[in-house]
């Protein structure tokens, strides 16, 4: 099902054929996040996905927004703790433009002085949003506290680091981490292998290869405890676990218990704090799994008088998983909502790109559709059980953003 190539520069390629979709999705992928950053680089990956569709060579900002509106397209990128992604999602006979805009982005940003001051505004406004938005930071401060080395930083980078970078820090960073052998071309959709292909070598063939950067710093979990006081009407409040590293089996299982736990609407989180006591309009959990490490998280927001004891009925129903286990029946509804989200994201070229793409540039391999789904398939209830206890026997850390919050935190178990 899937086509790869590698090309003499090193570069990565991709595909997935979707045959019953006109459109295809186009992703040019680097492995470099806030992961990848030292404390004096925080935000520099994110930094310059904003200013690459500030002007190539070629094509001013206007040009690139014209030629995709031109033709339909939908162009966009985001960076996350460790990968920055550029991709278009255009129909089949657009293609070729889709490639050439986006190795103009990545290959060829003019990193213009004028337009890096402006830009640094706008990523200033983005920090002060995330300020602004309490869910948002409270897990800011979770990645704090919860982490020793680079995850514990912020994607955005911060204020003081903003101001002060200079159009040769952004050239340099982007000299040592966009190169050949840290990048991977992916594409999902109704596309000709060959005609593909030559694309990319059109216009990535003389991309010259280049010393690979270091990989990220070792990651420690240092479980951490950390309150920000914040005039809100709402308490945030998220608790993080040591959880499962990205490409292990486990996490299948992982997932399983997240979906009984917290991750729906019949979760048992969601009935017990919503829906019985109508303490909390969001209260969820997810797993998020990096190179060499992960996390399970488990977030509410609640108001202030409410705080304890919605602290406490999550640690009562987490105990309970870790004493009791799960019914049969939350077990087969947490594999049937994990089986069909995956299904039903199939269906998507945007989706199965992203999926393949951050897939063969960070574990350099990819999974067929049907391996997954026999993944799923294969967890037991002993495996469930297993990799719920030892996520939840870790000491937890602790965020909590709001009024006083400071006292909430003696709250939080070990």
């Amino acid at each position: 099902m899937f086509h790869q190539y590698k090309l003499p520069n090193g570069l990565r390629v991709v595909g997935e054929r979707l045959t019953h979709v006109r459109s295809c999705t186009v992703g040019v992928w680097v492995k470099v996040g806030s992961m990848n950053e030292s404390e004096t680089e925080n935000g520099l990956s994110h930094f310059i996905e904003h200013m690459v569709f500030k002007g190539t060579e070629k094509r001013s900002a206007r040009d690139i927004a014209e030629e995709m509106d031109d033709v339909g397209g939908q162009l966009n990128a985001f960076t996350s703790k460790d990968c920055t992604s550029y991709y278009a999602k255009v129909i089949d006979e657009d293609l070729p433009l889709a490639v050439d805009i986006l190795s103009d982005l990545a290959l060829h940003p003019r990193f213009d002085s004028a337009e890096l001051q402006k830009e640094r505004g706008v990523i200033l406004e983005e920090i002060a949003m995330v300020e602004d938005t309490p869910e948002d930071l409270v897990g800011e401060v979770l990645s704090e506290a919860q982490f020793e080395g680079s995850l514990s930083r912020p994607i955005l980078g911060t204020n003081e680091l903003i101001r002060a970078y200079t159009r040769d820090d952004l050239l340099d960073y982007w000299q040592r981490h966009y190169v050949p052998d840290n990048m991977v071309v992916a594409i999902a959709g109704n596309y000709d292998w060959d005609h593909f292909l030559a694309l990319v070598n059109q216009y990535f063939g003389a991309f010259a290869q280049a010393d690979v950067p270091p990989v990220a710093e070792e990651q420690r979990i240092v479980s951490g405890r950390m309150a920000r006081e914040k005039d809100t009407e709402q308490l945030q409040i998220s608790l993080g676990y040591p959880g499962i590293a990205m490409g292990d089996d486990d996490l299948f299982a992982l997932s399983v218990f997240n979906s009984a736990i917290g991750g729906g609407m019949s979760s048992r989180l969601f009935q017990r704090i919503r829906e019985e006591l109508g303490m909390a309009y969001s209260v969820y959990t997810y797993p998020t799994s990096y190179p060499g490490c992960g996390s399970f998280t488990i977030y509410a927001g609640t108001s202030p008088e409410n705080g304890e004891v919605v602290i406490s009925e999550i640690q009562k129903e987490l105990a309970k998983a870790l004493q009791d286990g799960l019914t049969e029946k939350e077990f087969k509804s947490a594999k049937a909502q994990l089986k069909g989200g995956f299904v039903l994201g199939l269906e998507s070229s945007s989706g199965r790109m992203q999926s393949i793409g951050r897939s063969m540039l960070l574990l350099d391999r990819l999974r067929e559709p049907e391996e997954t789904l026999h993944k799923i398939e294969a967890v037991t209830m002993e495996d469930v059980l297993r990799v719920g206890r030892m996520v939840l026997a870790a000491k937890p850390s602790g965020a909590i953003v709001g009024k006083d919050a400071r006292r909430y935190l003696a709250l939080i178990g070990e």
